[in-house]
């Protein structure tokens, strides 16, 4: 049986194809009719080129086309300079490898703390003006080279389920203050014992995010957490959704967010074994706590104010002032599938200062602080502080 093996087929720059050209010229000019055949049959194989169209170039005055001159040919590159690149890499790898329509939204951010070395104003305006497809051309070679799931500690609170409702879309999501709520352990691989909790939460309107730690995660020890988050919030919670975990569904946070104030809030809990109900502070638990303090076990309780140390200083100011977010706005099914609309990139301080919602005593308030901080210098504290946390882990 007859088996044809196809050619395998090189790829060349125009340059290479003009030099070939160039060397094969005079032999084909030269040469017979069969040599003629020959050398266009070879050269349309290499360069894949058309047959008219090479003899075109064999007879045409290829010595007045230089290399230079090729390799000039097409659209002026405008972001070329090294330095683009350079300062690009460097904010888009602390600012733990965003995509590019956040990383664009990052730059006008970042960029006027930037001090790593001096920036013309040129470069500055190239960044500022940098588009995400530009981003993700120029980033596509470093995203190849920079590139454990933990234990679930829910136990279902059972008593209080049928006084709390399940959450279905009751909520104005575009007003400030209605906040979804979790508990991450930092457990490693074994929940025996007792070991540090980080309660997490994020206001579904902003984005908003307030971290607190405890040590285990008993009933007070969350209401504890939940009260010191709401004095820290430049707004008043109106409402509050769980899962299903005992720390949420008993009495003493009940009482605290019912009983003890004028206004209650309302409080609505997702369906059990259905995390994508509370999938805005699920999102959170990954891209704010594991990306940074990883999956190992926390089983020293000094850690708690260290932790919270952290969380209300630089971890705070880090998320809500300088960490972009695309917000989903619409999702719409068309057939067999959905169709997902999200708005641009804003900082949750981005969000608030844009609501109505928010008095200007407050918004106020949250300019003078932003106008105080320098990212690159809370990420750098930081950055100190998580590597002293996780060298106490690690010595255990």
């Amino acid at each position: 049986m007859h088996v044809t093996i196809p050619e395998r087929k090189v790829f060349m720059s125009t340059t290479t194809k003009y030099e070939l050209l160039q060397a094969l010229r005079k032999k084909y000019l030269t040469g017979s009719r069969l040599i003629k055949k020959l050398i266009l049959d070879e050269f349309c194989s290499i360069c894949t080129y058309n047959r008219s169209y090479a003899i075109r170039l064999f007879h045409s005055d290829v010595s007045d086309k230089s290399i230079e001159n090729l390799s000039r040919r097409g659209r002026k590159k405008i972001y070329d300079d090294p330095l683009v690149m350079d300062v690009l890499k460097d904010i888009w790898v602390r600012t733990n490898l965003p995509c590019s329509k956040r990383l664009k939204a990052l730059l006008p951010l970042w960029l006027p703390y930037y001090d790593k070395r001096p920036i013309p104003q040129q470069i500055r305006n190239q960044l500022r003006s940098i588009s995400p497809a530009t981003i993700d051309r120029l980033m596509k070679p470093q995203r190849k080279r920079f590139g454990k799931l933990g234990l679930s500690t829910t136990k279902p609170g059972s008593l209080l389920k049928k006084q709390i409702p399940i959450k279905t879309s009751q909520w104005d999501e575009t007003i400030p203050g209605f906040m979804e709520t979790d508990t991450l352990a930092h457990c490693g691989t074994s929940v025996a014992g007792m070991f540090v909790y980080t309660v997490n939460t994020v206001d579904i309107a902003s984005q908003w995010t307030e971290q607190r730690a405890t040590w285990g995660k008993g009933e007070k020890n969350i209401v504890q957490a939940i009260q010191d988050i709401e004095s820290a919030l430049p707004f008043t919670i109106k409402g509050f959704d769980c899962d299903n975990g005992s720390e949420f569904l008993n009495y003493h946070l009940i009482r605290y967010l019912t009983h003890q104030r004028k206004k209650p809030v309302k409080i609505t809990r997702s369906r059990s074994y259905q995390k994508n109900d509370n999938a805005h502070i699920e999102n959170k638990n990954w891209t704010h706590i594991r990306q940074y303090l990883g999956y190992q076990r926390f089983e020293d309780p000094k850690l708690v104010p260290m932790l919270n140390d952290l969380y209300t200083s630089e971890w705070n100011c880090y998320f809500n002032f300088f960490y972009p977010s695309m917000k989903l706005v619409e999702k719409q099914r068309i057939g067999s599938k959905i169709k997902k609309r999200y708005d641009g990139p804003k900082t949750p301080y981005q969000r608030l200062m844009e609501s109505e919602h928010i008095t200007v005593q407050t918004k106020k308030k949250l300019q003078r602080q932003f106008e105080s901080l320098n990212p690159f210098e809370i990420q750098q504290r930081m950055y100190a502080k998580i590597k002293t946390i996780i060298n106490i882990v690690s010595q255990k």
